[in-house]
């Protein structure tokens, strides 16, 4: 079993910046795919970036490239979004995941999934 907690969400102005953080617990971290989704109120999850299990592949959604980079330290156990640029319309929580299969963007592909942290980014 893998738990995922994160941490590094809050308030930010519009063009600001913050980093998640994802601390799992369970075995051979760097076996599984990591990924950071997203859910605003009302609509539905959505994939924001995800990163493979050495750490030699990334994907990002269209809207944050170029502003957002995930990473991992398969050593510490952790994964981290770094968001740039920050915009009102990514005020959302956050929701870091793992799975043992590909690096895709379904939710349904993803086995275990963090609690979520809130960012709101104000204008």
């Amino acid at each position: 079993q893998v738990e995922l907690v994160e941490s590094g969400g809050g308030l930010v102005q519009a063009g600001g910046s913050l980093r998640l953080s994802c601390a799992s617990s369970g075995p051979i971290f760097s076996a599984y795919v990591m990924a950071w989704f997203r859910q605003a109120p009302g609509k539905e999850r959505e994939f924001v970036a995800g990163i493979s299990g050495s750490g030699s592949s990334t994907s990002y959604a269209d809207s944050v490239k170029g502003r957002f980079t995930i990473s991992r330290d398969n050593a510490k156990d952790t994964a981290s979004l770094q968001m740039n640029s920050l915009k009102p319309e990514e005020t959302a929580v956050y929701y870091c995941a793992s799975t043992c299969g590909r690096l895709v963007g379904q939710v349904e592909r993803f086995d275990f999934w963090g609690q979520g942290s809130q960012v709101t980014v104000s204008s």
